[in-house]
């Protein structure tokens, strides 16, 4: 087997298997062909599956040097992510065709330093998802979606695409809503009565008429809501409203976690709800409150 033939193999288990989405799938797919294009460059000539469990620790570092310093260099965080998808792929070959390779033990990524998430703060939530009520350019019924996604992504910590994964017989809401987020993983949403009022207000004002397995958000036409047409109606929000440009979609789903856990939700909650596979994910959370409490501090301390 060659090494492109492999590298196609372990796409297919991600998608198959693992179930990553298409735009991680697309990611990793980059990286893999842009590192076996490197060694291919430097060996001179195609390599086969079993080259690459010779491929030396000097030639994995030589390819971190080319992404870093090449005509548009990356960052200390996608040289990590690229070694990452590279040692994926490895480990795949080591479990599944039986190639090891050894020398990507020796070989340490760079260091990169967690950010902080940057959610809006609490008002600034609230007039993104009054805003869609304000602009008049959109009908009842879009103004109505715009409002329950938002509500979604603010009341339950729900990424776009989950938000856009409802489907028509999930309206109107229950107590609870069943997620599949990232890597096929489950979890149980709880609704908040002003969140099903919301996803309700809309699914009675949708003027087409669904069967219980289609997606419930749709587009002007009919067709289903894009996640690209929700980052472009924030977008046009911000600008509106005066918000920064960290006031995001995925700021509605950050806020979510830092208000509850301000109000004293403890991390494993805050886990859960946000289906995070690592409770070192969820806390960078912690790093945003703190900062929040030390600039009250700052701000009510007469010593301050």
């Amino acid at each position: 087997m060659d090494a492109r033939a492999a590298l196609d193999q372990w796409l297919e288990h991600l998608e198959q298997e693992r179930r990553l989405s298409p735009r991680t799938l697309a990611a990793y797919g980059f990286i893999g062909r842009r590192y076996l294009g490197f060694l291919e460059h430097h060996r001179g000539g195609p390599l086969s599956a079993v080259d690459l469990g010779e491929v030396s620790a000097a030639e994995i570092r030589a390819w971190l040097a080319v992404l870093r310093q090449g005509e548009t260099p990356l960052s200390p965080r996608s040289l990590s992510q690229s070694l990452s998808a590279v040692r994926t792929f490895h480990a795949f070959l080591d479990r599944r065709l039986d190639i090891p390779n050894p020398s990507l033990a020796l070989v340490r990524g760079p260091r990169v330093r967690p950010s902080a998430p940057r959610p809006v703060t609490e008002t600034q939530a609230a007039e993104l998802l009054a805003e869609p009520g304000l602009d008049a350019n959109l009908d009842p019924w879009e103004a109505a979606r715009d409002a329950a996604v938002l509500t979604l992504l603010y009341g339950c910590g729900l990424r776009i695409s989950e938000a856009l994964s409802l489907r028509r017989r999930d309206a109107p809401l229950g107590e609870v809503l069943r997620i599949t987020g990232k890597g096929g993983k489950t979890r149980m949403a709880p609704i908040l009565p002003r969140v099903a009022e919301a996803v309700d207000a809309y699914a009675r004002a949708l003027p087409f008429p669904l069967s219980p397995d289609e997606p419930l958000f749709r587009a002007r036409r009919g067709g289903p809501l894009s996640p690209r047409h929700v980052q472009a109606t924030v977008q046009g929000m911000r600008g509106r409203l005066g918000l920064p440009d960290s006031a995001t979609p995925h700021a509605l789903r950050h806020a979510f976690a830092t208000h509850l856990l301000g109000a004293g939700a403890d991390l494993r909650s805050i886990q859960e709800l946000l289906g995070h596979a690592s409770l070192s994910t969820t806390q960078r959370y912690t790093q945003v409150d703190s900062a929040a409490l030390l600039r009250a501090y700052a701000s009510a301390h007469p010593r301050a």
